[in-house]
């Protein structure tokens, strides 16, 4: 069913570059198993290291980009103490410290005499400048792929912002030229790129702004997920509605005894709601209906009204909820409207054990007479509320 153009980023996310057998796991947990989930994994802040000023320029506690030329090594005086390397500049001299470093590395990227482009937070020690665990070091040659915008990602354990970035940067360029589904006129008004340009510009935020939910190429991929998850419920009730249901339809009469039982008058809507709610069980087809409301704006009475048109129509009803506590209290809220109808309220939770669980559920199965009204709780599931 998934179309070929897709196909590259539904690969396993080990095929990336960067990531192998030791740090798969990481990145499964951290976004997901599959190349595309490492699409949406989105910046959550940016470094900008397009300041490059001369070391004497910079000030304490703000990221900077210096060239400058290696001087010394000073290894440590002990093991809780840091690699040292003097650095210098025509402005003035900076140390860059390592704290449990390897030497044969530290001399392989900064040989003494050589000229390195130093990326990191200038901070301040005994009247020196110094950067301590330099984010990035690179020949004067590579400058260019360090003074500017990084985005920054999150983390888990295992993982790195290099590791990250270099899997991101894989993913990316798997990403294929789509066709456009969005309404053209619609996509003019809201002046959003295509799909594409906008995923790219997601990962490459210029300014704190292209950070915001609201950003242009944010707000396009969230409408285009909203959207996919929109017409990926429409089409499951297309299909769910064409699927033969059974059709229950009551004679009204216990749902009018629970009514004139009601402290207050129904409102409006949720009148509407009950009526919506019984034309769909009166139909032929499924019904798939979701009840939204406020807290206290009358969803359990909308429920018990559709569960006594179940019980006279013969049939039975259950009233689940996720929570023992919220199933007491729906059986507090029914019980009195259930007994003004002739129904007996019978509560089960996962708590009840022994006889009194026995006899519950012994009651359950039984050809009753008369209806009667039952909440449960197993411990295997949702604790449940409900008629027969």
């Amino acid at each position: 069913m998934r179309p070929e153009i897709l196909f590259d980023l539904f690969k396993p996310i080990d095929t990336l570059p960067g990531v192998g057998p030791r740090t798969s796991k990481a990145f499964e947990k951290l976004a997901g198993g599959h190349v595309v989930d490492l699409c949406w994994h989105l910046p959550s802040s940016l470094i900008d290291r397009s300041y490059t000023p001369h070391v004497a320029e910079a000030p304490y506690g703000k990221v900077a980009t210096v060239t400058v030329q290696v001087g010394e090594h000073v290894a440590p005086r002990g093991p809780k103490s840091p690699w040292r390397i003097r650095c210098f500049d025509e402005s003035s001299a900076i140390e860059l410290v390592f704290f449990h470093a390897k030497k044969d590395y530290l001399q392989k990227i900064l040989p003494v005499g050589a000229t390195r482009v130093v990326s990191g937070r200038i901070e301040e020690f005994q009247g020196l400048p110094q950067i301590t665990h330099p984010d990035r070091v690179v020949p004067p040659e590579e400058a260019a792929t360090v003074a500017g915008v990084e985005p920054v990602y999150p983390l888990t354990q295992g993982l790195t912002q290099n590791l990250v970035r270099k899997a991101v940067q894989g993913a990316l360029k798997l990403a294929p030229e789509l066709p456009n589904w969005l309404d053209p006129a619609f996509r003019s008004r809201q002046d959003w790129q295509a799909w594409r340009p906008a995923l790219l510009a997601a990962h490459a935020p210029e300014r704190e702004g292209d950070l915001e939910p609201l950003a242009p190429a944010r707000q396009r991929l969230a409408y285009d997920e909203i959207l996919a998850n929109q017409l990926a419920l429409a089409l499951v009730r297309r299909s769910q509605r064409k699927t033969k249901g059974r059709a229950t339809k009551g004679d009204g009469h216990l749902r009018q005894q629970a009514i004139a039982a009601l402290p207050f008058a129904l409102t409006g809507s949720q009148d509407r709601a009950i009526a919506e709610v019984l034309d769909d069980m009166a139909a032929d087809g499924r019904m798939l209906r979701l009840l939204q409301g406020d807290v206290g704006s009358g969803k359990t009475v909308v429920a018990l009204l559709a569960m006594l048109t179940a019980v006279e129509a013969g049939g039975q009803a259950a009233l689940m909820a996720p929570t023992e506590i919220l199933a007491r209290q729906h059986h507090a809220t029914i019980q009195p409207l259930a007994q003004a109808a002739g129904l007996e309220t019978v509560l089960l939770t996962g708590r009840d054990k022994g006889k009194g669980r026995k006899e519950a559920l012994a009651r359950l199965p039984e050809p009753w007479p008369s209806a009667r009204m039952r909440c449960s709780s197993r411990t295997w599931s949702s604790p449940t509320c409900g008629w027969r």
